[in-house]
């Protein structure tokens, strides 16, 4: 079983502990059994017979027993909780870290919604049922067979009634539980489908209210949200049948046992006490069962998380890290994409095909092209965001799949199409590629990205709050700060990936302007729509479908390149008009 295998996993390092919960669950389950005899004989050597120095010694040992069970009781829950939380600790930082290592492919298979709840929701699943097993798996079994042992020693024909109780009773709840096992399951993907529904609404909530189409996503979400509703009350049903079924069965056997004890009583081949012990088994024999349905009650649902944690941990990251990676580059950080090709797994046509690209220290290299001609899959494969399905993409003569991540990311500084900043500072933002910057080499980089003067402006300037995502910034601040957030990395290789789409054509001017300078010994290669903004690159490549069809300067791309006048004359500024 997937459950079981995944938290056998999760509980070695915790061997001591669980020893000791096993030895405190045993006192526990012994003083549980201890009572009920020391309460027969309470009632048949004191109460009956009158003699009221055995009731109170009699019940001065059943006042210890309780204590030490209650003892006992709250150490096997203390003990239990944190070893629980402890192996949920653990898996959450074991899925956190693999979603960490998937490539863009990976994640867009899993979706963002279902990372989410495999992270949160799941691993709590498997926690709670740690919890469980840990404090009844071993109880509920030592309860149930004690009790019938000790019943055992009462009265053998008596006893029987007992025996007979506990495989009626598990026939009867393992049948529902197994017709529970399908909808829990079911009830894992609605979560996702309701989790991604509401994302999708959250993050797009300007396009919802800018069409009017709030109605519409609401009943999307309703649609989702009675889809979950319907899984869950279908298993709801069958857990409400669960606990008739064991009352009805527990009063049955209540009754025959008073009826039976009765008759054997008449005999004298039972004493009342023995009846009261026997009472005294039953109940604890039905708790233990009870303790057991409680657990297969949870099953289902934890088997059904751990199944998808185990997915998600199991799944082979394409962007693994070699096993002797090389830890030291001796260049100045040269490029080369050499025949490089990248096609998604079960695609008709690759994205790329054929790309070969060399950029050097102190030369700007601009790719343009049409949407979807693959400039944005081509800067991807550098820092290996993605894999290249063919060819080699190297750094300094070394292939960026043999290069150490740390050194990988020291060596290559992306700014992504769509920018992200984290919830913190405009400062925590700004270090996140090197934590040690100092104060003026973050207002250095904010002067060269033109963000100074806005950061400036801000309550509390460096230290000014940014929510998630960079929500309460607009579109060109956030894209100026990714901009001087690669600046004060400082890595060899810089890659603009259309960074520079929601400036102003002034602002853009100067930023680039003051580029030049700042990465005037780095390797620059840059992604962008507008002409004006890569016109004066050293080399122009033009890509079209995955391949390169044109390759030069601004004037030698305008004689040679159908491709690239057409992107011109698509584009009537003065500048192309000029030229």
């Amino acid at each position: 079983m997937t459950l079981l295998r995944l938290l056998a996993g999760r509980l070695r390092p915790h061997r001591a502990p669980l020893a000791l919960l096993v030895l405190l669950q045993l006192a526990q389950t012994l003083a549980s059994l201890a009572l009920p005899a020391l309460n027969a004989g309470v009632i048949d050597e004191g109460v009956l017979r009158g003699d009221t120095g055995r009731v109170l010694s009699g019940g001065a040992a059943m006042a210890a027993v309780t204590l030490l069970q209650a003892a006992a009781a709250a150490a096997v829950t203390w003990t239990a909780a944190r070893i629980a939380l402890a192996v949920g600790r653990d898996l959450r930082s074991e899925v956190f870290r693999r979603i960490q290592d998937l490539s863009a492919r990976e994640r867009g298979r899993f979706g963002t919604a279902s990372l989410i709840t495999r992270a949160t929701n799941d691993v709590q699943q498997v926690q709670t049922f740690a919890v469980l097993v840990l404090t009844l798996l071993v109880a509920a079994p030592l309860l149930c067979v004690g009790g019938l042992a000790m019943a055992l020693r009462q009265d053998v024909p008596l006893a029987l009634v007992l025996l007979l109780f506990v495989p009626v009773m598990t026939g009867a709840v393992g049948t529902v539980v197994l017709r529970m096992r399908p909808h829990f399951h079911g009830m894992q993907s609605r979560l996702d489908h309701v989790t991604r529904v509401l994302r999708e609404q959250i993050t797009g909530v300007r396009v919802v209210r800018a069409f009017v189409r709030d109605r519409h996503e609401r009943e999307r979400f309703a649609a989702a949200n009675d889809g979950l509703l319907d899984v869950g009350l279908r298993a709801g049903r069958l857990q409400a049948v669960m606990f008739p079924v064991v009352l009805v069965v527990w009063e049955a056997t209540t009754l025959a046992l008073i009826w039976g004890g009765a008759h054997r009583i008449e005999a004298g081949a039972l004493q009342p006490g023995g009846l009261v012990a026997f009472l005294g088994y039953l109940l604890q024999t039905a708790m233990s069962v009870m303790m057991a349905l409680f657990l297969l009650m949870h099953l289902p649902r934890a088997e059904a998380g751990a199944a998808r944690v185990r997915e998600l941990l199991d799944t082979v990251p394409a962007a693994t890290v070699p096993a002797d990676p090389v830890t030291v580059l001796d260049g100045a950080g040269r490029l080369d994409l050499r025949d490089v090709s990248f096609r998604h797994p079960g695609a008709e046509e690759p994205v790329l095909g054929g790309v070969t690209l060399t950029a050097g220290p102190g030369t700007t290299t601009a790719v343009i092209g049409s949407t979807g001609s693959g400039k944005s899959t081509l800067l991807a494969l550098v820092p290996r965001l993605l894999d290249a399905t063919g060819g080699e993409v190297r750094v300094d003569g070394v292939d960026v799949r043999r290069l150490d991540p740390a050194l990988r990311a020291g060596t290559v500084g992306l700014v992504p199409q769509k920018p992200y900043l984290f919830s913190g500072t405009v400062a925590s933002n700004l270090r996140y590629g090197r934590p040690g910057a100092t104060d003026d080499e973050l207002w250095h980089a904010l002067e060269v990205a033109q963000a100074a003067d806005f950061v400036r402006g801000l309550d509390g300037g460096l230290d000014a709050p940014v929510t998630q995502g960079g929500a309460n910034l607009s579109g060109g601040q956030r894209q100026r700060l990714a901009i001087a957030r690669v600046l004060v990395a400082r890595p060899r290789v810089y890659l603009f990936d259309d960074s520079f789409s929601a400036l102003d054509n002034a602002t853009d001017a100067r930023l680039r302007a003051a580029l030049r300078r700042e990465t005037a010994d780095a390797t620059v290669v840059l992604v962008a729509q507008r002409v004006s903004t890569i016109r004066h690159a050293d080399r122009i490549v033009v890509l079209d479908r995955g391949r390169v069809v044109g390759s030069g300067t601004h004037e030698e791309l305008l004689r040679t390149s159908p491709a690239y006048r057409e992107i011109v004359r698509s584009q009537p500024t003065e500048e192309e008009a000029a030229a």
